[in-house]
């Protein structure tokens, strides 16, 4: 856990001391008030739709050692004197957050991983912190910390102890991953995937290559940088890296090689440079963030076999090919979020899914696709009819052109079911699945197909119970 003196915090971000002793230390930092610890740093974000300085007095009031504000106001200077806390005035906080986070990452002798990628950083960034934990002290993002907040609330989460700091980047629009990497300096980089995801700010696949690629230009030449030797783009990518590649892949094409891969029941079986290996996380893109995270260990100089054995240990992160058996109904939970890359992938694997009555895909709208979302959309039910799934059941609007995709590619129509929204999938989803169905539910976020899991769970639940 970070410690900061209140002559640090200023130093780093160049914020003006109102009240408070110098010398006054704070352990951690927060931008939450809810979340809040007695004796961190709240740093008082401002966004459209929020006002941090709202909360200033709460966090002092929760035992804040100080806090960082672009407004503070008498009566909070007044509460600050009572509990003997600091106030720190700074026009952005946010980008004192920010600065006191490069600060922060200077004193750390710990090596950085920064991962980014289309699909797959989370998954990637939860397998390599649990490969690592039993070889290094280290800390990784929770959950999808991955933006000017998330990653320097992870590196605050590192210490003089800590050896390894697991760092997600991710992004909406161009120059993110740049400003992330100048906040991160990281020494070493995995790029798992290029697709098509965030066109809406990038534009293009070919933009979203340029940005994911500021990861690599950001590597030092002593550093490493790992690339998925079945992406198209990374040998595009490859000559911006000036630290050193290692490559993965399916399809024997990389320096760490997958193949005969096989889904039974609840994992994935495979071999690894002549190894046979059973991962609990379905589908062979999960393969590909398996070898993406062991290239990253040899990057920091751990040989694989020294970690294969955490393998069995690894689970799925939240709503990410999270599987439930349910009575005699299997559901698999990929409702975190979507894209086309993603998306694919979930068909892939239901399809290869066998022993149940029936497979049924639920998938929502594709969101932040810019112009190509008609096409995208289209192209997907395409895939689907080709995959062999039984039974597809779409949600929203967008996904109108997967219908058509699938329906003109041949999917038969009486298992094709198109709902308005959430709300109607929740409502129908009962008379559309059943006993002895796997059923897979994958949308963006926003589409709110967490809902439904989360209603077909409790609905299960009370039949199995009832």
């Amino acid at each position: 856990m970070s410690e900061f003196r209140i002559e640090d915090i200023v130093q780093a971000t160049g914020a003006q001391l109102v009240r408070g002793r110098q010398e006054s230390r704070a352990s951690g930092v927060s931008t939450d008030t809810r979340t809040l610890r007695a004796g961190e740093l709240f740093v008082a974000l401002t966004g459209p739709n929020h006002d941090g300085n709202r909360f200033g007095a709460e966090a002092i009031a929760r035992g804040a050692t100080a806090v960082v504000l672009a407004r503070p106001t008498a009566e909070l200077v007044a509460a600050a004197t009572a509990r003997d806390a600091a106030v720190l005035r700074h026009a952005n906080p946010r980008g004192a957050l920010a600065d006191l986070a490069r600060w922060h990452r200077a004193r750390l002798r710990a090596r950085v991983v920064g991962i980014t990628g289309s699909c797959g950083k989370t998954t990637t960034k939860t397998i390599l912190q649990e490969l690592l934990s039993s070889r290094l002290a280290s800390v990784a993002s929770p959950q999808s910390f991955n933006n000017e907040i998330g990653v320097p609330h992870t590196l605050f989460l590192a210490d003089e102890r800590t050896e390894a700091v697991v760092v997600e980047m991710g992004t909406n629009g161009p120059g993110e991953i740049a400003r992330l990497a100048s906040i991160a300096r990281p020494t070493g980089g995995v790029l798992t995937n290029v697709g098509a995801s965030h066109l809406a700010g990038l534009a293009s696949v070919e933009g979203v290559a340029q940005e994911k690629g500021q990861l690599l230009s950001a590597l030092p030449a002593e550093g490493f940088c790992v690339l998925n030797a079945d992406c198209r783009w990374s040998q595009r990518l490859r000559p911006q890296s000036r630290a050193r590649v290692i490559s993965f892949s399916i399809e024997g094409r990389g320096d760490l090689n997958a193949s005969d891969v096989v889904f039974q029941g609840g994992a994935t079986s495979f071999r690894l440079e002549g190894r046979a290996l059973t991962s609990p996380l379905l589908g062979l893109h999960n393969v590909q963030n398996v070898l993406a995270a062991l290239c990253a260990c040899e990057g920091l100089g751990i040989a694989f076999e020294e970690v294969l054995p955490a393998l069995a240990r690894l689970k799925p992160a939240q709503r990410r090919m999270e599987r439930h058996e349910l009575g005699g109904l299997t559901l698999i939970d990929d409702s975190y979020n979507a894209n086309p890359e993603s998306a694919s992938a979930s068909v892939r694997v239901l399809s290869g899914l066998s022993g149940h009555r029936r497979r049924v895909l639920v998938l929502g709208d594709m969101l932040e696709l810019g112009e190509r979302a008609g096409e995208l959309h289209k192209a997907l039910g395409e895939l689907v009819a080709k995959s062999g799934i039984e039974t597809l059941v779409l949600v929203g609007e967008l996904s109108r052109a997967t219908a058509a995709g699938a329906l003109e590619a041949g999917f038969p129509a009486a298992e094709l079911h198109h709902l308005e929204d959430t709300d109607e999938a929740i409502r129908r989803i009962g008379g559309l699945v059943g006993e002895g169905d796997v059923v897979l539910v994958k949308g963006s976020r926003r589409t709110g197909l967490d809902r439904l899991v989360t209603h077909l769970c409790g609905r299960r639940q009370e039949a199995i119970c009832g």
